[in-house]
């Protein structure tokens, strides 16, 4: 028996009966499948037996996967990209010269263009990301659309669910985010604007403007702390 055909069995037996081992050992084994045919491939997995495919999982040249990532359903990953540990993609396509993670999760309907960056601890979903933007630290990006150039800083939330409905974020070029902003979609960031650090914006910011919504800094000179009594 060839290595494929008692792979094909071990599958067959595994779908007429409950025996979880041998559901385990037929995954087991179509992940050791998916991950020899990768590196056929020309994928470099730096230690294989840490990351998980799927049967469409498709690959360009020259791409590396770090341990511990896990490439879900409808992945295409394009050419030169590089996949940092403990990432999970799912129904996402990247194009070619683009990073993400670590620790980064792309959900449904992700789209990196090339030359795009997703940086630790970021969640997408339902977004397209064009070239040479970046999403580099701990950011929720759902239901958007970033145009080219555009920089989204730490912490930035799109708030795209109302309690009834998704609503868009719509981010032109050249657009900066600053750190732990909140944009309240619907929304529309024109193209050259920018957001300040801390705001929450919920109404569009039109081209070449600057946004933001802190409110002014107080300060208590000299100032003693109360002690306990």
């Amino acid at each position: 028996m060839t290595y494929f055909s008692y792979i094909n069995n071990v599958k067959k037996n595994s779908m007429n009966t409950n025996n979880k081992l041998n559901k385990a050992n037929s995954y087991r084994l179509s992940q050791e499948l998916l991950r020899n045919r990768a590196l056929t491939q020309g994928v470099n997995l730096i230690a294989p037996e840490t990351v998980f495919l799927s049967n469409d999982t498709q690959f360009g040249k020259n791409i590396t996967i770090e341990p511990y990532v896990v490439i879900g359903p409808k992945v295409k990953i394009g050419n030169n990209s590089l996949i940092k540990s403990f990432t999970h993609i799912e129904g996402t396509r990247v194009d070619r010269n683009v990073t993400i993670g670590p620790y980064a999760r792309l959900r449904n309907g992700t789209i990196l263009k090339s030359n795009t960056k997703i940086g630790n601890f970021v969640e997408t979903k339902k977004t397209s990301i064009n070239s040479k933007s970046k999403v580099n630290h701990l950011s929720y990006i759902g239901d958007t659309k970033i145009g080219k150039n555009s920089n989204i800083g730490a912490g930035t939330i799109t708030c795209n669910y109302d309690g009834v409905k998704k609503n868009k974020t719509i981010i032109a070029d050249n657009v900066f985010v600053g750190s732990n902003t909140s944009l309240v979609a619907p929304v529309k960031l024109e193209k050259n604007s920018l957001i300040g650090a801390g705001s929450v914006i919920t109404r569009n910011v039109k081209k070449n403007s600057l946004a933001l919504t802190r409110t002014s800094q107080t300060e208590v000179r000299n100032y003693t702390k109360k002690k306990k009594k």
